[in-house]
């Protein structure tokens, strides 16, 4: 009888000694310093396998204990299949805590205010996170896939940083970026002054893009935009040069020449009266503000002082003059007519 006490106390003795051997070792960091282990569990994964799969990638994890855990916690069958990180002072209790959240590995792509949809194309097919899956797609099978609005997709992604699990498919960014930017159109649309020379929101976009190329003044985005809708209400062309070098695609090797401005394109804004037929880039946020809430001002004419900011005129000859001073080093002398 004795001997079977002694026994039952041992075996208390063992039991607590491993549960708290247990519940430290479910506490305590896996890791201590180094880099961040990246891995991942693969769709239909048991709780199991994922610990197979953690220890193949270099988590430093014992997975029959991690299994354990699991199951005593009732998470085995709540792990969620993706691609992770282990960072450095990770237990296996938070480990077992990222796997049941699905606290994906955090990728990030940035999208620049300006570029054009090609650029935004480019950057995409090349970021090496994510799956290429829209690569044989046409620019507007692309579009497709996105919105039965729409067939061009220029203007139409809104520019930011955008953050996706490592394996992401490519037509959820630009689903996103899309969104996005109809997020922020309509916003600024809706609070829009009703006088303004826009039959919809996507003419709004167009002049948006104008206002983007224009200037890379944030401060100035409101007065460009004030001039060129001045343009539009009296009937002026918008002549301006970033819709004619779009226009020019390829052939555009870094500088506009006079030829290039009589050329006659859709995008030619010194030979067709309007708005071009679509946004020649990505509009920022600024710049859809400012082409729905634009400066209240008198200019119809802008010229580059060559510092980065722009002078304006409200008549041709303030222009002119302006034009052979910050242009030309003019400050006497017979006037050149300009735009």
């Amino acid at each position: 009888m004795a001997i079977i006490k002694k026994l039952l106390v041992i075996g208390v003795v063992v039991t607590v000694a491993a549960a708290g051997g247990f519940s430290w070792w479910a506490k305590h960091s896996l890791t201590t310093g180094g880099e961040p282990i990246e891995f991942t569990i693969n769709p239909g994964s048991g709780v199991a396998s994922s610990a197979q799969q953690m220890v193949a990638a270099g988590v430093p994890i014992n997975p029959t204990m991690f299994a354990l855990l699991a199951r005593l916690t009732g998470d085995a069958a709540r792990i969620k299949a993706g691609s992770y990180e282990l960072k450095p002072g990770t237990s296996p209790r938070r480990l077992l805590t990222q796997l049941v959240r699905g606290e994906f590995a955090q990728e990030a792509i940035v999208i620049i205010e300006g570029w054009t949809f090609r650029q935004m194309r480019q950057a995409i097919g090349s970021h090496d996170r994510l799956k290429h899956d829209t690569v044989k797609l046409t620019d507007q099978e692309l579009m497709g896939k996105i919105s039965t609005e729409f067939k061009d997709p220029e203007g139409l992604f809104f520019p930011d940083t955008y953050l996706f699990a490592k394996g992401s498919s490519e037509i959820e960014i630009y689903r996103r970026a899309h969104q996005a930017m109809l997020d922020h159109l309509n916003a600024a649309w809706e609070k829009r002054n009703k006088a303004l020379p826009y039959k919809t929101p996507y003419e709004a976009l167009i002049m948006a893009s104008i206002v983007e190329k224009e200037t890379g003044q944030k401060s100035e985005r409101n007065m460009i935009a004030g001039v060129f809708v001045n343009r539009l209400r009296t009937g002026m062309l918008l002549q301006t040069d970033p819709t004619v070098i779009y226009g020019m695609g390829e052939a555009y090797a870094g500088q506009i020449r006079k030829k290039d401005l009589l050329t006659d394109t859709p995008y030619n804004t010194y030979t067709r009266g309007g708005l071009p037929p679509t946004p020649i880039a990505l509009p920022g946020l600024q710049s859809l503000n400012a082409a729905l809430a634009p400066a209240e001002t008198p200019a119809l004419y802008f010229v580059a002082r060559g510092d980065g900011t722009s002078h304006f005129s409200d008549n041709l000859l303030d222009h002119n003059r302006a034009v052979n001073r910050f242009q030309r080093g003019i400050t006497n002398g017979p006037l050149t007519e300009s735009h």
